[in-house]
This record gives C-alpha cells, sequence and structure tokens, in this order.
C-alpha cells in the first residue's frame, strides 16, 4: 500500500514537472537606445515594455489553450542604424515573437526591411517619420501620429493661434529631424509664414553659436528644431545667451520630455518652448493617470515620453497572439492586422499600411519647468 501511494505521488510530480517544462516560452524583442546621450529615452521604452511583460506573465496569459510565459530580449542600439539593424537580426535569429521598437526614424526604418524579411512583426510607438509606413510590409506597425501629422499641428498652431509671421528652420539631418522639419516648412508656407533662415546641425553637435548667430541677424518671430533633447536643450541655453529669447521654439516629440527641463538648465528659454507628441496627454489616455502611478512605483523618475506607448505595443503583440490562437507569426500577423485593442494610450487599430487609424496629437509647453498640455 506504501509502495503504491509513493509511486501514485512520484507520478503526480512527474505530471507537474512535465506540465511546467511545457509551457511555452514567448520571447518579445525591444530595441532602442539605452546607450549614449539618448540613453534616457532607451530605457524609458525598455521600462514600457518590460511592464507590460510582467503584466502579462501576472495575468497567466494561455495561448491555444496552452500557458505561456513572456520574456523580454532586450537589445541596444545606440541610436544608430549599424548597430540597429544588427539588433535586428539578432532578434531575428534569437526567433523571437514579435518586436516592440525602435525610437528613432533612422534606425526603424531600415531595421524594418529586415522584421519583414525574416517575418517578424515591429510595433512602433515613437518612430515618426512616414517613410516607415511606405514599403507596405505586414510586419511594420505604428501606434502613434506622424511626422504629417506632428509637422502640421505645430504649424497650424504658429499661424492661427500665435499669429506668427516669420520662422527660423534647423535640423539634425536625421531622417526624423529632416522629414518633420520639411512638413513643418511646407504647411508654415501654405498658411503665409516665410521661412527666413536654414541652419542644419547633427544629433551629435552641443555647440550651436554660429548657426544661431546667423539665425539672431534675421530676428524671426520664432525658430524650428527638428531633433533630440540631446541638441534641444544646450540650443536653449545658447539661445539664452545670444538674446534670443522672445522667439518661440517649435519642435516634435524629439524634444517634448521632461528632461529637456534639465537638459536647458533653467534657461529662460524653456519657457518659449511649444512641441508636440503623437498621441494624448496622460491626463487625457484612456488608462494614463493609474498606468503612471504604477510606472512611477516601478521606475521611479525614469518617465520621459514613449513608455506607455511601448506597453501598448507590447500587449497589442500578446492581444492578437491571442486572439489567434498561435504566437508563431505567419498565424498572427492576420488578427494583428485586424486589431481593435484598448490600449492604456488609445483604442488601437490600423491602416492597411500599418499607420494607427485616428491617432491623436497634442501639443505642450513647459511652465515653472514642468511639461503640461495645451489641448
Amino acid at each position: 500500500m506504501q509502495l503504491k501511494l509513493k509511486l501514485t505521488i512520484a507520478a503526480a510530480i512527474a505530471a507537474v514537472a512535465g506540465m511546467a517544462s511545457a509551457q511555452e516560452v514567448v520571447k518579445i524583442g525591444h530595441v532602442g537606445p539605452v546607450s549614449g546621450p539618448q540613453g534616457h529615452y532607451g530605457k524609458d521604452n525598455e521600462n514600457g515594455a518590460r511592464m507590460a511583460v510582467d503584466d502579462l506573465n501576472a495575468k497567466g496569459v494561455t495561448i491555444g489553450g496552452k500557458k505561456v510565459k513572456f520574456e523580454l530580449m532586450a537589445e541596444d542600439d545606440a541610436a544608430d542604424p549599424k548597430q540597429g539593424t544588427a539588433a535586428a537580426q539578432k532578434l531575428c535569429d534569437a526567433k523571437v515573437a514579435g518586436v516592440v521598437g525602435h525610437l528613432n526614424s533612422g534606425v526603424t526604418i531600415p531595421a524594418s526591411k529586415i522584421y519583414n524579411d525574416c517575418g517578424v512583426p515591429m510595433v512602433t510607438g515613437a518612430a515618426t517619420n512616414p517613410n516607415l509606413t511606405k514599403p507596405g510590409y505586414d510586419t511594420t506597425y505604428r501606434i502613434i501620429a506622424n511626422d504629417n501629422a506632428l509637422g502640421a499641428a505645430l504649424a497650424a498652431y504658429a499661424a492661427d493661434t500665435l499669429k506668427l509671421k516669420t520662422v527660423a528652420v534647423i535640423d539634425d539631418r536625421t531622417a526624423y529631424g529632416q522629414g518633420l522639419a520639411s512638413v513643418f516648412k511646407k504647411v508654415a508656407a501654405e498658411k503665409g509664414i516665410k521661412v527666413v533662415e536654414e541652419q542644419f546641425t547633427t544629433d551629435k553637435s552641443t555647440d550651436f553659436m554660429a548657426i544661431l548667430t546667423a539665425i539672431k541677424a534675421k530676428n524671426p518671430d520664432a525658430v524650428f528644431y527638428g531633433g533630440m533633447d540631446a541638441q534641444a536643450g544646450p540650443m536653449l541655453r545658447q539661445m539664452a545667451q545670444l538674446g534670443l529669447t522672445k522667439q518661440k521654439y517649435f519642435g516634435g516629440d524629439g524634444f517634448c520630455t521632461t528632461e529637456l527641463a534639465k537638459l536647458s538648465a533653467g534657461a529662460p528659454t524653456l519657457a518659449n518652448v511649444i512641441c508636440a507628441v503623437g498621441g494624448a496627454s496622460l491626463e487625457k489616455m484612456p488608462g494614463g493617470k493609474d498606468w503612471k502611478t504604477r510606472y512611477d512605483a516601478k521606475f521611479p523618475g525614469q518617465f520621459q515620453v514613449y513608455s506607455p506607448y511601448k506597453y501598448d505595443a507590447t500587449m497589442l503583440l500578446a492581444d492578437a497572439m491571442v486572439r489567434a490562437g498561435s504566437s508563431d507569426p505567419k498565424k498572427y500577423i492576420p488578427e494583428l492586422k485586424k486589431s481593435n485593442y484598448q490600449g492604456v494610450t488609445a483604442k488601437i487599430s490600423f491602416e492597411p499600411n500599418g499607420e494607427m487609424k485616428n491617432p491623436a496629437v497634442t501639443l505642450f509647453a513647459y511652465k515653472n519647468g514642468d511639461k503640461v498640455p495645451l489641448n
């Protein structure tokens, strides 16, 4: 009798062990610049994806009747296209089920071809250049507004609300900065704003005195900068040093961060900033307030801009897998295309080219160093 009981217990333990070993591991990739001057963006983005993976595992998600464990495979692209494409290939080789990536358009666009070639879907909640979705890959999806919407919204605010007449335009020569600046210039010109000066820099520069001196000679009503906060912060300081303190300072989500206040080191020109983000403000996101409370508890002081979108991107991939009953991209991409997912940031569904339907655009200003929404 005792021997029979032992055998029964042993069989039960073996069955449980077998179930545990049979649990499927679903790898989700994340790529962003977690090193270098844009590291604060990349860490915030990765945090959003990591938080989603933790939440999915806490829920005990089942796919095709089988309980799965999600794992985040995080890579650093250092905001560099070569490193970004290498990271993309690494994720393909690791057979990830999907990718949440990348931050920079200049990195995301070449990486998107690699994901398409290996059949892995990528959802970005940060890269905004419209060219990303032009190839029409069924592996490329964006869950925020693109630069066509951001640039147009900024130009409309400059012309219609502030009644500005002249502007100087600077861009950092990246796919993101150049693309956003070109849209702003086009719409501004259509609305009667004259571009009186155009200057260029790089996404590595920190000294802008020469180009700002040239701009000062034209005395524009505003300066538009297409680029990131690592350059916008020092530029605002140098504008103050040159006496460019009355000009409005426009730009996109690249520098519309909490970090900008620190990078500008309290320059009075911070109060002249008007920037646009391709989504709703946290206050207007369906789940923004509660999500931000949880994020801050998990990652104190690290929030920038995109982490809620990266959270939603991860959840969106998992939702498509659950509906398809499979984590195989070939089987769940058709469901991803048909998504109608209620996320933290918005209700997410897609146009045929992978662009989000009806994305929001929010304009922000800085008051007493704090980023506050204007709409």
